[in-house]
């Protein structure tokens, strides 16, 4: 392996690292004030990163590894194969468009929580407008064979288009509502109000802390903050891994599985090679296989009755005046009750991927110019309504929900939904091949799963391709099945229909 192209792609990722320090301050305790200047600060870093990897000197090193890497060495191969990709990406990016969404993205952000918490749409819209239109410029540049949409959901997934997505998402709703509709008509079912009761931030921040623990959520490499939109963000490799989340004094499930959610990230990216740290082969294989670890822990583990045979006790002596007269039937059937909600992160497992379809069809509009940003709140609101039954007060409860445009990560969305299918078919294969899995959950004892994740997914990191890594650890191409049969049989059970 050709030391220099290893050491040029490590300072890369270091460069992105920094980017990543500078943006995790943002989000959590920079100042309202420093806005302007982490702008300049995240574009700079930002253009210096792409100019290493743009350079003439990394095209030559790189020319040369690959007419001499050794195909049974899969470390080199796979830092050769992604630094390509990486490089002809970035090589059709002129750096002062990367600058100028860098910058964007960065006053965006702000503008979208000052925004949201205004709930006024109008003062993200030439934020949004402007941000469209550079990632517009980006799609031509980065080319594409059908539509400019699958040229951005090609940088968080691999291989992914809109036309192999969307039969999956309309097979997937063509599942959903039915059952949907069977559990309105099912009453009585659990009382999910028995979450919203109070509960105090320092004892709910005692619980989040001992749960990150219990699955396996290193804090000697890693910390919990809050910000107002939960995330993970890996800052120096393995050895450092911050995740955030937020409390609600009234609504107990925001931190609760926001920390579980995040942890399924965290757990992933301290599970990475660290002698690899910096290079592709420490970096998760997709981002729609990263959202299968949080959504494996947060629902798969974290929601199930096992889990919580262990640790409702717990929780239970930690707000005796909230949770005093409810057994664990009634925590579990709250926890699971299907609630159809207008905030995405609060979604119930049945209708979250519906918030996905809806984000995704909008998305791909905005894209496509078929959808003029002042018309995305009328838009998202009339999907609503005709998926949910219930219409946003507010953009707020709308549009301005998710910080994702804001970031102009547009084509990231369809990875969540992806993520649930790539986990439930996951956690099938872990259950036929860890003995008692459900019996270890129960005993607080999540060793066996984790190790079976760590050798089956995060040793490889980006080795394999998602599509690739689904046939190895499962022999079976990633479908709807496995998801499907999960859902409907907890649905059922809960709601006896």
């Amino acid at each position: 392996m050709d030391v220099k192209l290893v050491e040029r792609v490590k300072d890369i990722g270091r460069l992105k690292s920094v980017s990543a320090l500078l943006d995790w301050d943002q989000e959590t305790y920079m100042p309202a004030g420093g806005v302007a200047a982490r702008a300049e600060q995240y574009a700079l870093i930002e253009t210096l990163a792409h100019q290493k990897l743009v350079s003439e000197e990394t095209r030559t090193l790189l020319e040369r590894a690959e007419g001499t890497v050794d195909a049974d060495d899969f470390v080199a191969e796979t830092i050769v194969r992604e630094t390509r990709r990486s490089y002809d990406r970035a090589a059709k990016l002129p750096a002062e468009l990367v600058r100028e969404i860098a910058h964007t993205s960065s006053l965006a952000k702000d503008a979208w929580a000052k925004a949201r918490a205004e709930s006024r749409f109008a003062d993200l819209s030439p934020w949004l407008t402007k941000l469209i239109d550079l990632k517009k410029q980006v799609a031509e540049r980065i080319g594409y064979a059908a539509e400019p949409y699958d040229a951005l959901m090609d940088e968080f997934e691999p291989g992914a288009t809109a036309a192999n997505v969307d039969p999956v998402f309309r097979e997937l709703r063509e599942k959903t509502v039915p059952l949907l509709n069977r559990v309105m008509t099912a009453r009585p079912g659990p009382d999910p109000a028995i979450l919203d009761r109070h509960y105090p931030r320092d004892r709910q921040e005692k619980i989040c802390r001992r749960m990150a623990e219990a699955i396996g959520f290193d804090f000697h490499s890693g910390r919990e903050d809050v910000s107002v939109h939960p995330f993970c963000m890996t800052i120096g490799g393995p050895g450092d891994v911050r995740i955030t989340t937020r409390y609600l004094k009234n609504f107990l499930p925001a931190a609760l599985f926001g920390t579980l959610h995040e942890c399924g990230h965290a757990l992933y990216e301290q599970g990475l090679p660290k002698e690899h740290v910096f290079t592709p082969m420490a970096e998760a294989a997709s981002l729609g296989i990263h959202e299968s670890q949080s959504r494996m822990w947060e629902n798969l583990v974290g929601r199930s009755r096992a889990f919580w045979k262990y640790h409702y006790a717990h929780v239970e002596s930690l707000f005796p005046e909230a949770l005093r007269d409810e057994s664990l039937d009634s925590f579990h059937g709250a926890i699971n009750a299907v609630r159809p909600s207008f905030i995405r992160v609060e979604a119930d497992e049945l209708t979250y991927n519906l918030h996905i379809i809806l984000r995704f069809e909008l998305e791909r509009a905005m894209i496509r110019g078929d959808l003029r940003v002042g018309d995305i709140p009328a838009a998202w609101n009339e999907k609503f309504t005709r998926m949910f039954g219930i219409t946003p007060e507010n953009d707020a409860q709308g549009c301005l929900q998710d910080i994702h445009w804001s970031m102009g990560a547009f084509g990231y969305f369809p990875t969540y939904t992806l993520g649930n299918l790539y986990a439930a078919q996951f956690f099938a294969q872990a259950r036929q091949d860890i003995h008692g899995l459900d019996d270890r959950i129960a005993a607080n004892d999540h060793a066996a799963l984790l190790g079976w994740l760590r050798e089956r997914i995060h040793r490889h990191g980006k080795r394999f391709r998602p599509g690739e890594l689904v046939q190895r650890v499962t022999a079976k191409p990633l479908s709807i099945e496995a998801f499907v049969g999960y859902i409907t049989k907890k649905v059922e059970a809960i709601y006896s229909i």
